[in-house]
C-alpha cells in the first residue's frame, strides 16, 4: 500500500483543516502544518527566517512533502512558492506571487492590461508632511498600504487633516507588514526597482458599485474562473454584511469580469496557483474596475463552495498543489444559495453576554447547515479583539454560515440565528 501523500499547510486552523477532511483527495492524503494559523497571525512581529525555519524542522521530521498550500494572505501565500521550489514540489514562482502581493506593483501591472478597468493611483512616502500635496486627484480617495491584508491601515480620505491623523496611525503599525515584506524581496532578488522604494503606501481613486470576487485558477497555460461571489456591504460602511454566493449579476457582467480576469493573471503571469479577484460594478455607468487581485483561494468562500457544489474549492487548490489538473465543480449541494455573514460591532465596548456550547448547539440542531466562529466571549474588550477581526471601522464578532433555497429564505434564518446569539456590547469605562 502506497503511503499517504503529505500536505503541508501555511496558516494550518481547524476551520479549513474540516473543509479538507470532506475532500475526496482527503483519503490519500496527511495535511500536516508547516506553520499553524496563531504562528502567523496576531503576533507582534512577523520573522520570515523564523517561519521558514518552522517549516523546514517539521518537513524534515515528516521525512517528505508533497505539496505546500495556504489559503491565506501574507506572509502564507509568500511561503508557498519559497517552499514549493527548495523542495521541488509544484507551486507559483514567488517573483509572481509577489507581483500579486505588493499591491501598488500589481496596479502598475495591470495598467499595461486593462488601464479602463483599475483607478488612478499614486504611491507616496508617509514620513513625508507635504505627502499629501503631492497626490495627483482630489479628495474623497482611499490610501493604503502596498501590503496589507483585510482593511488594515486602508482609510477613506476626505480631507488633508484626516490624511495626515491617519498617517500619524500608520507610521506606528505599517512596519508590521512592510518589514517582513522588504525582507523576502532582498533576501530572494524578486525586483530591485520596486524593493528599493521609499513609499511604504498609496492612494487611488474612488471607485464603486456593486463588489465582487472572481474565484479561478491559472494551470498549463489555462486561466479558468469557476465562480462569483457578491460581497455586501453594511448599510453605508466600507465593512462587510456577508459574502453571497452564487452572484446575482447576469450573466453579460459575468462574461466580462472572466475576461478581464484573464487578461490581469497573463499580464502578471501567475501560474500553478488559484487566485481571486476583487471588483467594482457600477450598475448605472456598466463600468468595472478591478481592486485587487490575490494570488491563493479565499477561505472566506470555501463554506459556500461546499453548501452550493457539495465540495468546497478547497479541492481545486489542493489538485493544483498535487500537480494535477483542478476538477470541475458540479453543482451537487443541498442549498441554492449560501453565504457568509460577518456580525459586526461599529463600537467599542465590553461583551456583556455571549452565547455558550448550549445556544450554539441549539441553533445546529434547527439548522443543519449553521456554522460559526465566535470571536468574543464575556468581558472581552472588542479592542482587545484578534488584529484580523478588525478593520479601520468596526469589530467582527462572530463569523456565521448559512445555506438556504432562496435570498428571502437565507436573510430569515440569518437574523433568527443572532437573535437567538443575544450578543451585547456595552460601552467601557471612559
Amino acid at each position: 500500500m502506497s503511503k499517504k501523500k503529505n500536505v503541508f499547510v501555511i496558516g494550518l486552523d481547524d476551520f479549513n483543516l474540516e473543509k479538507l477532511s470532506h475532500l475526496p483527495e482527503a483519503k490519500e492524503c496527511d495535511f500536516l502544518p508547516a506553520i499553524r494559523l496563531d504562528e502567523m497571525r496576531d503576533v507582534e512581529k512577523f520573522s520570515i527566517p523564523d517561519l521558514l525555519e518552522t517549516a523546514d524542522k517539521r518537513i524534515k521530521e515528516a521525512g517528505r512533502i508533497d505539496a505546500a498550500v495556504s489559503w491565506f494572505d501574507f506572509p502564507g501565500s509568500v511561503l508557498v512558492p519559497i517552499i514549493a521550489e527548495k523542495y521541488n514540489v509544484p507551486g507559483p514562482s514567488l517573483k509572481d506571487v509577489m507581483k500579486c502581493e505588493h499591491k501598488y506593483w500589481s496596479r502598475v501591472e495591470q495598467r499595461r492590461a486593462i488601464p479602463e478597468n483599475i483607478p488612478e493611483f499614486k504611491a507616496f512616502d508617509i514620513y513625508d508632511d507635504n505627502a499629501y500635496d503631492k497626490i495627483d486627484f482630489k479628495p474623497p480617495f482611499w490610501i493604503k498600504p502596498i501590503k496589507s491584508y483585510g482593511s488594515f491601515l486602508a482609510y477613506k480620505i476626505e480631507n488633508k487633516e484626516q490624511f495626515n491623523e491617519c498617517i500619524r496611525e500608520a507610521r506606528e503599525h505599517i512596519d508590521l507588514m512592510v518589514e517582513p515584506f522588504t525582507y523576502i524581496f532582498d533576501k530572494y532578488e524578486v525586483s530591485p526597482e520596486i524593493s528599493k522604494m521609499e513609499e511604504k503606501m498609496f492612494a487611488e481613486t474612488m471607485i464603486k458599485g456593486h463588489q465582487c470576487t472572481a474565484e479561478g485558477y491559472s494551470v498549463n497555460g489555462k486561466i479558468e474562473v469557476y465562480g462569483i461571489i457578491d460581497s455586501i456591504l453594511e448599510g453605508d460602511t466600507s465593512s462587510f454584511s456577508r459574502y453571497e454566493y452564487p452572484s446575482s449579476l447576469d450573466q453579460e457582467t459575468k462574461e466580462r469580469i472572466f475576461s478581464i480576469s484573464k487578461k490581469a493573471i497573463r499580464q502578471i503571469g501567475l501560474k500553478n496557483s488559484a487566485f481571486n479577484i476583487e471588483y467594482f460594478y457600477d450598475e448605472n455607468t456598466g463600468e468595472i474596475n478591478l481592486l485587487e487581485v490575490n494570488p491563493r483561494m479565499s477561505q472566506s468562500h470555501g463554506d459556500m463552495f461546499e453548501k452550493v457544489h457539495g465540495m468546497s474549492h478547497h479541492e481545486i487548490m489542493l489538485n493544483i498543489a498535487l500537480g494535477r489538473k483542478p476538477v470541475k465543480l458540479d453543482k451537487t449541494g443541498e442549498y441554492e444559495i449560501a453565504a457568509h455573514f460577518m456580525l459586526r460591532s461599529f463600537k467599542s465596548g465590553i461583551v456583556k453576554e455571549a452565547p455558550g456550547k448550549k445556544t450554539i448547539n441549539e441553533l445546529k440542531q434547527k439548522y443543519p447547515d449553521f456554522d460559526i466562529l465566535l470571536n468574543v466571549k464575556e468581558g472581552m474588550d472588542l479592542d482587545d479583539m484578534a488584529q484580523h477581526h478588525i478593520d479601520s471601522y468596526s469589530y467582527v464578532m462572530a463569523n456565521i454560515f448559512l445555506g438556504a433555497q432562496s435570498s428571502g429564505e437565507l436573510l430569515e434564518k440569518y437574523n433568527d440565528v443572532v437573535e437567538k446569539l443575544a450578543i451585547k456590547v456595552e460601552p467601557g469605562e471612559e
